[in-house]
């Protein structure tokens, strides 16, 4: 549920119960519990004592990254002051589950998660989040990521919630309570403005006033609410200044604006400054001391940076961690991982997220003992997590393929897209040699001088596999041109959490190129380095794909049944480039539905998809990156044994010519350098409302296996907001999920610029066959309000305000009115 305003003026007693908790069952002890529930003005003594007794290089070590002299695997690490009892810090990656070198949890994407529309099992989440950080050496989470979807082409929309600041704000609160419950510090990111990932390192991100706060800052006000112990800058620029070294934003909004004294770290590498940082509100530099370390610390003796900007930035590193318990000589004992509740909370998450968005003629559920087809790559190989920051070692990851075939009576597979590539003829190629395992012993150099005879015109992929890291891989030229040329800064560690290893295990790397029939010059070069290497050269050519295309139509027209599963693999460093699925997939489907009508497609992608080929498909379920938990989870609601209860928290475009990006490139990716928020207050399904633009699936989509009515409306206005009252029935014969939805319309006493609507509060709901429930959401006076650039505060839009209820942002049910007064 949520219930906005009444939860805002409570987080931290909700923190508070939530800490207690946590010590009952084997979190955080009690006597530490209340410090996690929020942030606290002022310093203890015993942090005042610290920083007496700390000398100068003491303070500045403790303000950079260093090397982690027995390291788990984790981002960052921040030594200690053993003299003084103060311990390191281990930061860890972890939007899905703690990422270290040792097995995790691997919770769905967050945007999954966030599709449940439920703030408490956002809490369960970071429960599990915060306990297993505990348990694997950790002290502080690099998460969770509240930027907004802004575009459909962002490579990290999985990492985040969706597009509306209030559901942002409402699951980001909810999870920071959970992960700091546990004990782990969180640390929202990223602050702010960081929305796509194509320039991130230099863009310049330009906004006005109104829409900074309306749209982007909720959900790290929020954030802050909820007691986060540290925020994340960005790598990007606001306003002309790098957001790691952005007074306005550290100083004027984060610390007096919303009274944050917890500390500032930035995005790794994304310091440039020392005295400006600093002086900006920039509290420690990750992961190593280019600026806060040795030419800190000149900066203070040659009087550039006065040591009280020293001091106070350790002081508040300290304060979080003797908030949480670090500085008292008894640090609290790190618990035993618990895989199993991991687990459930996962396979939960999964369920509760799963979004069914098309069911024509009763496609689904699937009948149990029917014949099925299980078509796509993913279809065997699990679609854990994307890639980057993301990605997490499993304790395990079940094939779809088996999850369905231990629910029907037979189970046929295809493979429909090949991803890793099938062996190139020995008689293509002059000399012949293995392509499919050339081994090589430490230190050896193994080369290949010869010809490559392609026998028609045709489209080739090749696809390298090789187990070196990726830099030190095997140099492929064909035609005296490079295959797989090494990418640029640390693109090399961004390349996908599914497409960029094989299933062995080897690193994955493509390179497509039109071939014309005949002999072509192909060169290879590879070295052993310290540890041997072992390598793969594969291909892809549309004579292969036909051939996995017509397997895949033979498969599909024998069964009753089809299971498609389609993929889309994002990471951090890159965006998408177009909204249509990878590859030919769109082709594939198109073949198999034409042979089989009762179709559904399982989409495993990160963000909105576009689906020219819909119409064609008996069913599309979204499921994002499901997680470890993902086959187990789906099989169960293609099934039918739990109810899909998932919406969706990002509008789908119908194409790549109809979103609130598209066709401007000031808007996305920039120009010159410069990227420009023109579109104002109208992100996502509020820009559609404004151009009267019908997207494929609207905001809060989702279907369910069976019915729902809504009735009997009441608004009432309050000193709170508005209490909207209405009934909820499952007109259907199953059991099933519903998520109402109330939208607000515009003020007509506010000359401000305002959205048709906006999300003003939900409810997540089970229902029984017949059963009826009367619903209370509460819109809180902010959701009510504007912000005002000339009196730079929050005006509360007065005067008769319509009010609608339905199941999506484009499905009204109910409409009602109330008269909303000072």
């Amino acid at each position: 549920m949520t219930d906005t305003v009444s939860r805002r003026s409570t987080l931290r007693l909700l923190g508070a119960a939530i800490a207690v908790a946590a010590a009952a069952t084997g979190g955080l002890p009690p006597d530490r519990a209340h410090a996690v529930a929020g942030p606290e003005r002022g310093a203890s003594p015993r942090v005042a004592d610290l920083l007496a007794d700390l000398t100068l290089d003491e303070k500045i070590s403790l303000l950079h990254g260093a090397t982690d002299p027995a390291s788990l695997g984790q981002a960052g690490y921040v030594p200690g002051v053993p003299r003084l009892g103060i311990p390191p810090l281990r930061l860890a990656d972890g939007p899905a589950g703690v990422r270290v070198t040792r097995h995790a949890t691997a919770l769905p994407a967050p945007v999954l998660l966030a599709s449940a529309f439920d703030p408490a099992l956002a809490r369960r989440y970071g429960r599990v989040i915060g306990h297993e950080g505990r348990a694997l050496g950790q002290d502080v989470l690099l998460s969770p990521m509240v930027n907004l979807i802004r575009t459909p082409y962002a490579g990290r929309n999985f990492e985040t919630f969706g597009e509306d600041p209030l559901l942002s704000a409402d699951l980001v609160a909810a999870e920071i309570e959970g992960i700091q419950g546990e004990g782990l510090i969180a640390t929202v990111k990223h602050y702010a403005l960081n929305n796509q990932e194509k320039d991130r390192m230099t863009v310049d991100v330009h906004v006005d006033e109104q829409t900074l706060r309306e749209v982007e800052l909720r959900g790290f006000e929020a954030a802050v609410d909820a007691g986060t112990g540290a925020v994340m800058g960005a790598y990007n620029k606001v306003d002309g200044d790098y957001a790691c070294e952005n007074e306005p934003l550290l100083t004027g909004v984060l610390r007096d604006g919303w009274g944050f004294d917890g500390w500032v770290m930035t995005d790794w590498f994304a310091a440039h400054s020392t005295a400006k940082a600093l002086a900006a509100g920039l509290d420690m530099e990750m992961p190593s001391g280019t600026y806060f370390g040795p030419a800190l610390k000149q900066a203070v003796q040659d009087g550039t940076v006065p040591e009280e900007h020293v001091d106070r930035s350790v002081r508040r590193i300290l304060a979080v961690m003797d908030r949480f318990g670090l500085l008292d000589g008894t640090p609290p004992a790190r618990p035993e991982r618990d895989a199993a509740a991991g687990a459930a909370v996962a396979r939960e998450v999964a369920e509760a997220g799963a979004t069914l968005l098309r069911n024509a003629h009763r496609t689904l559920p699937l009948a149990p003992g029917g014949p099925v087809a299980v078509i796509g790559p993913t279809g065997t190989l699990p679609f854990v997590s994307g890639g980057g920051s993301a990605h997490v070692v499993p304790d395990h990851a079940d094939s779809p393929l088996d999850a369905i075939a231990s629910r029907a009576a037979t189970v046929t597979h295809a493979l429909g897209e090949d991803l890793f590539g099938k062996a190139i003829p020995a008689s293509a190629l002059t000399p012949a040699f293995d392509t499919e395992g050339q081994g090589l012993d430490a230190g050896k150099v193994w080369s290949h001088d010869g010809t490559l005879t392609v026998a028609e015109d045709d489209e080739w992929t090749f696809v390298l596999h090789f187990s070196s890291a990726p830099t030190a891989r095997p140099k492929v030229l064909l035609d005296g041109t490079e295959l797989f040329p090494q990418a640029a800064g640390y693109g090399e560690y961004f390349a996908g959490g599914l497409v960029s290893a094989a299933p062995d295990g080897l690193s994955v790397r493509r390179g497509t190129r039109r071939l014309a029939a005949g002999t072509h010059t192909l060169r290879i070069t590879a070295q052993g380095g310290a540890d041997g290497l072992l390598f793969r050269l594969r291909r892809i050519t549309g004579a292969t794909r036909a051939d996995d295309v017509a397997e895949a139509v033979a498969v599909a027209r024998a069964a009753r049944d089809v299971v498609l599963f389609a993929y889309e693999d994002a990471t951090e460093g890159q965006d998408r480039t177009t909204v249509a699925l990878p590859g030919h997939q769109g082709r594939l489907i198109e073949a198999v539905t034409a042979a089989n009508p009762r179709t559904t497609v399982v989409l495993n992608t990160s963000s909105a998809t576009s689906m020219p080929w819909l119409e064609r498909t008996g069913a599309v379920l979204q499921m994002y990156y499901p997680g470890q938990e993902g086959a187990a989870a789906t099989a169960a609601v293609l099934f039918g044994e739990t109810d899909p209860g998932g919406r969706l928290t990002q509008s789908f475009p119908v194409d790549d010519d109809h979103h609130p990006t598209a066709g401007d490139p000031r808007r996305y990716p920039g120009v010159d350098g410069v990227e420009e928020y023109t579109e104002g207050i109208r992100l996502g399904y509020r820009w559609y409302d404004a151009e009267g633009v019908r997207p494929l699936f609207p905001f809060g989509h989702g279907l369910s296996y069976t019915s729902f009515s809504y009735g009997e409306l009441s608004v009432r206005a309050d000193r709170r907001g508005l209490a909207v009252s209405f009934d909820v029935r499952n007109t259907g014969r199953r059991a099933g999920i519903a998520v109402p939805q109330v939208y607000v319309g515009r003020s007509p006493d506010l000359r401000l610029d305002q959205a048709v609507r906006v999300l003003g509060g939900y409810r997540r709901l089970s229902l029984r066959a017949g059963e009826r429930k009367r619903v209370t959401v509460r819109v809180d006076r902010r959701t009510l309000s504007s912000w005002d650039a000339a009196r730079h505060d929050w005006v509360l839009g007065t005067g008769r305000r319509d009010v609608w209820v339905g199941s999506s942002a484009g499905s009204f049910a109910l409409r009602g009115s109330a008269e909303v007064g000072r």
